[in-house]
């Protein structure tokens, strides 16, 4: 009789951690969600008001056609339990395959959905301003079907059919899955699209100030706290260690967002003689990114030594891109989520507390998570570059220049976001 009831008990309190768990992924997954609203004041903020329009258009596709996309076809390919193409890609059987249902999942449907669309819209701000709308909804759907599961597929079904994480590679939310593979097709965009007009005069870069910081600085507050989702809810767990797990990521997410921001502003200001605003807010959301692979797997000391280095490599990154390579990107989305999502990942082989260089590993980590992060990036730049590069001998991927001259919310979309007499861009 006691055994029995030990073994209700035990029963009752696995259903509530479940339930629990369940509960703090959905939760999370919702303040993910809330990042695109983020995303779109940020890229709103950089850049010209007579493009505002086009660019809460493209957020908000890039959640709707992702939200479908990878409900239909990209979750099986990610997740699936059959491998295609030696592991190049997964695979499911009917009862959680294409056209997901599965109703004791939807919780984790949920969240990867957001983080797939997260992907995509890192593209958007890098080739602000003079893209075909019609061209970006292609390239979007593509991404979030095919580009982003396929590479995911590659470490986080967390089992042995997934090559990264059999090797040993380290990504607990996505510094190098999502934020990488995102700011790479954003390289390869921003390099097919070609520089806006009147960035770069007599081969020099000219500046091209955003309409409002105060959008900018709100969307950077409202990305910080969605992370506080994206890395917490990766813990996919909650309650005794998992809870312990968790918040201790929310921690050092927070720890690394504030160090990036506090490294932004005093190497831009010894350097310029200005403390820069949206250097300061980019060196945020460079932490951001740089711990979001390694925020389950440092203390908070390796928290706040990677996003030192991010906030200072992001503002060194978006001057070499924006002077020297001549990339024109108007937010600094290249920098900050290509450029610190692989650094975040290679510097959990010198912080991690388990194998990391710094805390007595051999050096193997830092290899596993230098050629895994480059993995992410080399795909996501070949994939992005056959489909836009054929997007561009057919549809094309740029407007005319009477189209960007006069902006793209009215030739898009015929309607301007701001009432004529308060637009400054004309």
């Amino acid at each position: 009789m006691i055994v029995q009831e030990q073994e209700a008990i035990d029963k009752a309190v696995e259903a509530i951690a479940g339930d629990m768990g369940a509960l703090w992924i959905t939760l999370a997954a919702i303040l993910v969600f809330f990042m695109q609203a983020g995303f779109t004041l940020l890229e709103i903020g950089f850049t010209r008001s007579k493009n505002s329009g086009n660019i809460i258009m493209k957020n908000v596709m890039d959640l709707a056609v992702g939200s479908v996309m990878f409900w239909a076809v990209g979750y099986a390919i990610m997740y699936g339990s059959d491998l295609v193409g030696g592991g190049f890609f997964r695979s499911s059987p009917s009862d959680q395959g294409y056209f997901f249902f599965s109703a004791d999942d939807w919780y984790n449907l949920f969240f990867q959905t957001v983080f797939c669309a997260t992907a995509a819209t890192i593209v958007s701000g890098a080739i602000a301003g003079r893209t075909k709308f019609s061209t970006y909804l292609i390239f979007s759907a593509i991404l979030t079907t095919l580009i982003y599961p396929i590479s995911g597929s590659w470490y986080w079904p967390f089992d042995d059919d997934a090559w990264l994480n059999t090797a040993g590679f380290v990504d607990f939310a996505g510094s190098s899955v999502v934020h990488a593979v995102g700011g790479a097709a954003a390289l390869v965009a921003a390099i097919l699209v070609g520089p806006r007009i009147g960035k770069y005069v007599d081969g020099k870069a000219q500046a091209i100030p955003g309409h409002n910081m105060a959008f900018g600085a709100l969307g950077v507050f409202i990305l910080w706290l969605g992370w506080f989702g994206f890395n917490g809810g990766s813990q996919l767990a909650w309650g005794g260690d998992d809870t312990i797990g968790a918040t201790s990521v929310i921690v050092n997410t927070n720890l690394a967002a504030a160090i990036g921001a506090i490294a932004a502003l005093f190497f831009t200001w010894a350097r310029y003689g200005k403390a820069d605003i949206s250097m300061t807010l980019n060196g945020a959301l460079a932490g951001l990114v740089g711990i979001t692979a390694g925020c389950g797997s440092v203390n908070a000391w390796g928290a706040l030594a990677i996003g030192l280095v991010c906030g200072i490599v992001v503002v060194l990154s978006i001057e070499f891109i924006d002077k020297k390579l001549k990339i024109d990107d108007p937010v600094g989305a290249i920098s900050v989520h290509g450029v610190c999502g692989f650094l975040g990942t290679v510097l959990i082989g010198l912080f991690a507390l388990d194998g990391g260089l710094f805390y007595g590993g051999s050096g193997k980590l830092l290899w596993v998570q230098t050629y895994g992060s480059l993995a992410y990036i080399v795909w996501a730049a070949v994939a992005s570059f056959v489909v836009l590069f054929i997007l561009k001998k057919t549809i094309g991927l740029r407007v005319s220049e009477q189209e960007e001259v006069d902006g793209l919310d009215m030739h898009e979309h015929g309607v301007e976001a701001y009432p004529e007499h308060i637009s400054q861009d004309k």
